[in-house]
């Protein structure tokens, strides 16, 4: 684990796994202890993984400003981390929520962003809207497994807004490939990585300016994946391939049979996603 001081004073962890060239990883959640993402799969056989934990998640320590929370004062947070690392630029792969805190460093960063990867990314920054029936589409694809039908009621409640208490827990198989053991210790252990204060201001009023997101990320000049998993209902196929035609160059990739945790679901093919993206990013140099 590594410290380094953000512009306010507050110390702030990232953990470094793995050889190679860096890769920050920004987590999603949001707000959640960079824990979950694991090794990414094996990712760290072929690169150096770069983890923050977000002000107040994780090891990193809580501000004395709750409103620096807001994803977009988190964006001079991934530049101190730049700064403290002394990376010129550096390759950006980004988590579910974490990919509105992406964008946004890219829309303002975007000469220190050298590859970007979005995996089953939140669209909020961008203001590409997801309906109930592309969440609902992707959930069809699991039908036929014993869960189903308590998890697709619960799901569609939460569509129609009238979602009981216990609504999120039972949609939770919906997340993940594989519902199975290994996925439900993973979706336990959730519970106690987020910050709650946090995750409420992350999203909460000026913290997202779409018209003006989306404009800078059409001249945003790196290359771009935008991972999905097919069966994901939290960033389904058919809204992340509106987020693709956002860049002026990106390129879409599903993950066949995955949820919202495509590294989890097929580890092998999801590395060799990544790999042979930054291959050929490296090729067309």
């Amino acid at each position: 684990m590594e410290l380094f001081t953000a512009y306010d004073g507050t110390e702030l962890a990232c953990h470094v796994r793995g050889e190679g060239p860096a890769l920050l990883c920004l987590p999603g959640g949001p707000m959640q202890d960079s824990v979950y993402l694991g090794d990414l799969g094996g990712l760290t056989a072929h690169r150096r993984l770069i983890m923050p934990d977000l002000r107040g998640t994780g090891r990193s320590a809580r501000p004395a400003d709750p409103g620096t929370y807001r994803c977009d004062r988190l964006v001079d947070d991934v530049e101190a981390l730049r700064a403290h690392l002394g990376l010129d630029r550096m390759d950006v792969l980004a988590h579910s929520a974490g990919a509105n805190l992406a964008a946004l460093y890219a829309s303002r960063h975007p000469e220190r962003v050298d590859r970007l990867l979005l995996i089953t990314p939140s669209v909020m920054a961008a203001g590409v809207t997801i309906t109930g029936e592309d969440r609902l589409r992707a959930a069809r694809l699991r039908e036929g497994e014993p869960w189903f039908p308590r998890a697709f009621a619960a799901l569609e409640s939460i569509v129609a807004g009238r979602a009981a208490a216990d609504a999120w827990e039972a949609v939770a198989p919906f997340w993940y490939g594989r519902w199975d053991a290994a996925a439900a210790a993973h979706r336990a252990a959730e519970d106690g990585q987020r910050n709650a204060e946090a995750a409420a201001v992350f999203a909460s009023d000026g913290a997202f300016d779409p018209d003006a997101t989306r404009a800078a990320l059409g001249r945003l000049a790196s290359p771009v994946l935008v991972l999905a998993g097919e069966a994901d209902p939290a960033a389904p196929p058919r809204a992340l391939a509106e987020l693709v035609a956002l860049f002026p160059y990106a390129e879409p990739a599903v993950q066949p049979k995955a949820g919202h945790f495509p590294w989890l679901d097929d580890p092998e093919r999801f590395v060799a996603t990544i790999t042979a993206f930054l291959a050929r990013a490296d090729a067309d140099r």
